[in-house]
């Protein structure tokens, strides 16, 4: 069955996630994020893309692009390339290091594009590792220093400057976000997703809170695309009602903006 044909942001932005093949582990040492970073900045350059933000995790790669010239297939086809072959030649393994094909999601408007770079930088804290600010392998530390594979000018000057940056990436400023609304969330990300929506507050704790906070809490659920078997298992609460507690709401949200 042939793929269907990889979305197109009229707008250049995409948000890019390069994953290793089986989710295995993509760089062993520092020297190997270093050298993906070394590629990721000449691929990009010869290609007129503009990197706004990454970060390198265990086993995948999370971008923001700027591709002004459609150029983005074949510039994340040379970089995985590149990289394979130096990691296959060090390491000694053969094989693909890459899954066959790389994720993208069209980014069209302003406020998702800074919610993408947010949950870039926000990966390593999601994963339970360190706060943003102190991981050393993402563009976090260009956005409050200096920039050298990052350009942080469109960011930055939507954000009014560094202090800005950092203010909209405290907790009490964060929405949620997910990578693609269209497609199901992954039974092995639901909770990472589920802390996107509810912050510190814990998902087995929803269904002690009063009635009107967890019928809230429950709508934000949904809004990030976990359906109501997922926040049945991670509530504790019952299908029916998490189905009528959430319809009700979105029934409510409709009327007043119409």
């Amino acid at each position: 069955m042939p793929r269907a044909p990889r979305a197109t942001a009229e707008s250049g932005f995409y948000h890019v996630i390069l994953r290793g093949n089986g989710k295995q582990i993509i760089f062993e040492d520092d020297a190997d994020r270093r050298a993906f970073l070394e590629l990721l900045a000449k691929r990009a350059g010869d290609a007129g893309i503009h990197v706004l933000a990454w970060c390198l995790m265990e086993n995948h790669v999370h971008l923001v692009l700027e591709d002004p010239t459609q150029a983005l297939s074949e510039m994340m086809q040379r970089l995985s390339g590149d990289y394979a072959q130096r990691f296959n030649r060090k390491s000694g393994r053969v094989g693909h290091v890459f899954e066959n094909r790389f994720k993208s999601c069209p980014i069209e408007n302003e406020t998702y594009l800074l919610q993408a770079v947010r949950y870039v930088h926000d990966n390593p804290e999601n994963a339970g590792i360190c706060p943003a600010a102190e991981y050393p392998w993402s563009s976090y530390h260009e956005y409050v220093g200096l920039a050298e594979i990052a350009d942080t000018r469109l960011v930055l000057d939507m954000l009014g400057g560094a202090e800005g940056f950092v203010a909209y990436g405290q907790p009490g400023q964060r929405r949620a976000y997910r990578f693609d609304r269209r497609a199901r969330v992954p039974e092995d990300e639901m909770g990472v997703v589920a802390r996107l929506a509810l912050g510190e507050l814990p998902a087995h704790e929803v269904k002690a809170l009063p009635k009107a906070e967890r019928d809230q809490r429950l709508l934000d659920l949904r809004d990030v695309g976990l359906s109501v078997k997922q926040i049945e298992r991670l509530t504790g609460i019952g299908t029916c009602t998490i189905s009528r507690v959430t319809n009700k709401l979105r029934r409510t949200r409709t009327d007043r903006a119409e």
